[in-house]
């Protein structure tokens, strides 16, 4: 198989979602073949160029944007009216606007959360889901980013919790999100870019630190770390454990979940305990890969994934 790299843009453009937001979104591929909407993570992570590699141009339109307050979606950062529930509706507001009837709905890490969420609120737009590294929006996946990947990658969260009290360390996300909001901005930067920079090194087995270093630029990081620190700090709106809960109203779509065993962002359990929940679908757990869809192993089994929809005329 083959990676699909190269793809223009074929078609973008905005949608006012009312009280000061508005929606970026790009098409590429075929505007008459099978739609995909891929969902980026974070929250807050924007929009990757990267996700169009896995999708033939010939045979799917691919549909990608930028969540509300991320990547070119305007207001850049905002938290005001940003809630999950909103984030749902906004999907449906792009479909009509782009005269969708059903798509395929890929995505990972939060893409994922915010992909079940959608298909058990409108589970009769959904063909498919194609989902990587799992997260349930539970407490308990986030007591782990707090405290079990700092026994992981000690050096990177001391850097990132660098001057705060041990009861600060325990609410970390709270912590940042008072240091974004001060009037301080250097200060507001170091933190933001200490934060996303624990969460990127944890996202790949081989982490490149120039790379990393060159994509957490100030702004991109101030925006980012905003967002998912009011996301954390509120549940991720989401009811406890209520993705496994409601999974009865995703029986019958087609599900494809893609895990890696070293995944240290959002580690196999949530992955195992979906596919467990959820009757029909499909788990790969791929030995010694990571969180990234950038891991070679991750991205070899999205391409399938995708090539097998096609075949299968999805």
């Amino acid at each position: 198989m083959t990676f699909y790299d190269g793809q223009l843009v074929r078609n973008s453009g905005r949608i006012d979602l009312g009280q000061g937001y508005d929606l970026y979104y790009e098409e590429s591929g075929n505007p008459n073949g099978s739609p995909v909407l891929y969902l980026h993570g974070g929250p807050g992570g924007g929009m990757e160029a990267s996700a169009r590699r896995f999708h033939d141009p010939a045979a799917f339109n691919l549909i990608m944007y930028d969540q509300r307050g991320a990547g070119l979606s305007r207001p850049t950062g905002g938290v005001e009216r940003n809630n999950t529930a909103l984030l749902i509706e906004d999907i449906e507001r792009l479909r009509e606007h782009l005269g969708i009837r059903q798509w395929i709905v890929s995505g990972g890490s939060w893409g994922s959360t915010l992909g079940l969420a959608y298909a058990q609120a409108h589970p009769s737009r959904c063909k498919a889901l194609v989902l990587r590294g799992i997260f349930l929006g539970t407490r308990d996946e986030m007591h782990w980013v707090n405290q079990g990947m700092r026994k992981l990658f000690p050096l990177e969260w001391l850097e990132c919790v660098e001057g705060m009290s041990e009861a600060e360390q325990d609410h970390l996300h709270s912590t940042i999100r008072a240091r974004l909001s001060g009037q301080d901005r250097e200060v507001a930067v170091r933190a933001a870019i200490a934060l996303a920079k624990f969460e990127w090194i944890a996202a790949t087995v081989n982490p490149d630190l120039k790379e990393i270093e060159a994509e957490l630029t100030p702004e991109f990081s101030l925006q980012y770390s905003q967002i998912v620190c009011h996301y954390v700090m509120n549940d991720f709106f989401i009811d406890p454990d209520q993705l496994i809960r409601k999974i009865g109203k995703i029986h019958g779509i087609p599900g494809y979940i893609v895990q890696g065993t070293c995944d240290w962002v959002c580690p196999p359990w949530s992955a195992v305990r979906l596919h467990r929940a959820w009757p029909g679908s499909k788990l790969e757990l791929l030995k010694g890969a990571g969180h990234s869809s950038a891991e070679p192993a991750v991205a070899n089994a999205i391409l399938a994934i995708m090539e097998d929809l096609k075949g299968r005329g999805q």
